[in-house]
């Protein structure tokens, strides 16, 4: 049986993204059951655990021999010897979701051979669809779209949390630029790869189900992604996180970097 190709991998990542839409927009602000995980990682409500099992059945049915990775899903060791992997958040911003706010996404993506070939990041409620193949460029809602061409460091604006333009994280002083945030770490990377925004920033350890899809839009869109510390990105790690992550259009992310020491 030949092997899909990137193009056909990311068609069949849209038509689950929009499945997955259809679930959880059933629950949305209709105060879904929701528990805190014994971890300490956070809310999980029934929404993400429905959309999780619509995803796992629907897309191991289709792709038998890829590998499985999703935030709602006990891991497995089989995921490291698979060719390919899905790499799934099924609700990205769940406490967003259980506020109401429509900023929660569905991200999707393939990974092969530590790369990632094919993405979705979907925002149902916002009707918002971002899509990208290896070498196929990124689109929103089919639409092409760039990352911003902003080099200057001094008033780029940047989707982070408050701690990463702490001092802590600057020894040559934090950078002047203007922070905005959106609930969904997905979401973020997405408006990167749009242009929306000029850079995204985290430094704390992140996992790959939050930014494997926005790595490839991004990355399509003309940017450039890397872990906080200017190294490639690579997934489906055994311990599946990276130290932070440094998004930004390709002129900007250099001074980026440059300017943390």
């Amino acid at each position: 049986m030949p092997v899909p190709d990137a193009a056909e991998d990311l068609a069949l990542l849209i038509e689950a993204a929009r499945g997955a839409g259809r679930i959880a927009a059933r629950y949305f602000r209709d105060d879904p059951e929701t528990w805190d995980k014994p971890d300490g990682t956070g809310p999980v409500t029934e929404a993400d655990l429905a959309v999780d099992d619509m995803l796992r059945d629907r897309l191991s049915a289709a792709r038998p021999g890829y590998g499985w990775l999703s935030e709602e899903t006990p891991d497995s060791p089989e995921r490291l010897t698979a060719e390919r992997v899905f790499v799934v958040d099924p609700i990205d911003g769940t406490r967003a979701f259980i506020e109401g706010s429509s900023a929660f996404s569905h991200s999707l993506a393939v990974v092969e051979g530590g790369e990632v070939i094919a993405a979705v990041v979907y925002l149902p409620i916002r009707g918002k669809l971002y899509a990208a193949s290896r070498g196929g460029g990124a689109t929103l809602n089919d639409d092409p779209i760039r990352a911003s061409a902003t080099a200057d460091l001094e008033g780029a604006v940047v989707l982070a949390t408050k701690p990463s333009l702490s001092a802590e994280h600057w020894p040559r002083g934090v950078p002047q630029v203007t922070r905005v945030y959106r609930p969904s770490l997905a979401y973020r990377m997405a408006l990167v790869g749009e242009g929306r925004f000029d850079a995204m920033l985290s430094f704390r350890a992140t996992w790959e189900w939050d930014i494997a899809a926005g790595a490839l839009i991004i990355a399509e869109a003309g940017g450039q992604v890397t872990d906080a510390a200017g190294a490639p990105l690579r997934f489906n790690a055994e311990v599946p996180q990276v130290p932070g992550v440094l998004a930004a259009g390709a002129a900007l992310h250099g001074p980026l970097l440059a300017a943390r020491g």
